[in-house]
């Protein structure tokens, strides 16, 4: 039977675990990502390992599945398309994958090296269908060889023209949500800075080495015009920004961050993000809404963004 011909029940992929994937890191993992995400010369938490404050940057994590426990390139394609196929789903088209949506919950900091027997445990949380195509909601929990999570992170990935039975929508997990943008008033920071051309040659070396964000002809086949920046490239612009202003630079102030992706940003690229404080969150944080904008098309590449940070007395615009 052709793959167009087949039912599926999609409520089976619901509630989906993976085999647990291996992970590890070290020292110099940290500073690459932190320089993948426009981390700056001063930015000594990040960036210089003989620091006495140097800690993994918080979102780190979000690029564990990619890197899994390899020093080395990662063949993304093989990547992509290989593992377990889950019950109840059709075969995705690796090439017709976007990055939706992308949340981090930090439960304790992550040590700057990670020692053997790391783990992500992952599983299928929610399944929807609708006419443009299939989105999965993937949960992963970060442990540590005793089985101690560090990080819940959230990733929802749109798979474009994908078919199954038509409408359905199941989801046996939380995503966290932020409340709407306040219209009545100004942000209450708002940080500007600029990608460079080679941003994402150097984040791709962080573990993601999907080949449109360095061969432009591929990005040309695909409609951007040449080739664009990762979204969690912009994700980790957008989280320093919030952690520089509200949580001022201290890495464990940032407890949640979370957004969705809505439109691509070209390396080189400035991005600005405006923050609001609406309210009082979880264990003594801060709620924060914010946006990023792309300075160079007016549009909003990072939606519905949601942090909550342990406000600190250095937060400054």
């Amino acid at each position: 039977m052709s793959e167009s011909n087949k039912t599926y029940d999609l409520a089976k992929a619901v509630g989906y675990e993976f085999p647990d994937t291996p992970v590890s890191w070290l020292a110099r993992d940290l500073v690459l990502y932190a320089v993948g995400i426009g981390a700056k010369k001063d930015d000594f938490t990040f960036v210089y390992e003989l620091d006495e404050s140097f800690a993994a940057f918080p979102t780190y994590p979000v690029v564990l599945f990619f890197k899994g426990i390899s020093q080395d390139v990662v063949n993304f394609v093989k990547l992509a398309a290989g593992g377990t196929q889950p019950p109840g789903l059709p075969k995705f088209d690796p090439n017709r994958v976007v990055h939706g949506a992308q949340s981090i919950e930090m439960y304790k900091p992550i040590p700057v090296e990670s020692g053997a027997g790391w783990k992500l445990k992952r599983k299928i949380i929610g399944v929807h269908e609708n006419k443009s195509g299939i989105i999965i909601d993937g949960e992963a929990i970060l442990v540590d060889s005793h089985d101690t999570p560090y990080c819940r992170m959230i990733s929802s990935s749109f798979n474009l023209g994908a078919k199954a039975n038509g409408n359905f929508s199941q989801m046996i997990g939380r995503i966290p949500a932020g409340k709407p943008i306040p219209k009545d008033r100004k942000p209450d920071y708002i940080v500007t800075e600029s990608t460079t051309e080679e941003q994402a040659i150097v984040y791709r070396l962080s573990g993601d080495y999907n080949a449109l964000h360095i061969d432009p002809s591929i990005g040309q086949r695909a409609g951007f015009g040449g080739v664009i920046l990762h979204g969690l490239a912009s994700y980790g612009f957008a989280a320093r920004a919030v952690l520089k202003a509200v949580g001022g630079d201290d890495p464990s102030s940032l407890k949640t961050f979370g957004v969705r992706f809505t439109s691509p940003v070209k390396p080189g690229e400035a991005l600005e993000t405006s923050m609001w404080e609406v309210g009082s969150g979880p264990d003594d944080t801060t709620e924060i809404a914010f946006v990023t904008k792309n300075m160079a098309t007016g549009k909003v590449c990072l939606g519905g963004g949601v942090a909550y940070v342990k406000k600190s007395n250095k937060s400054r615009l």
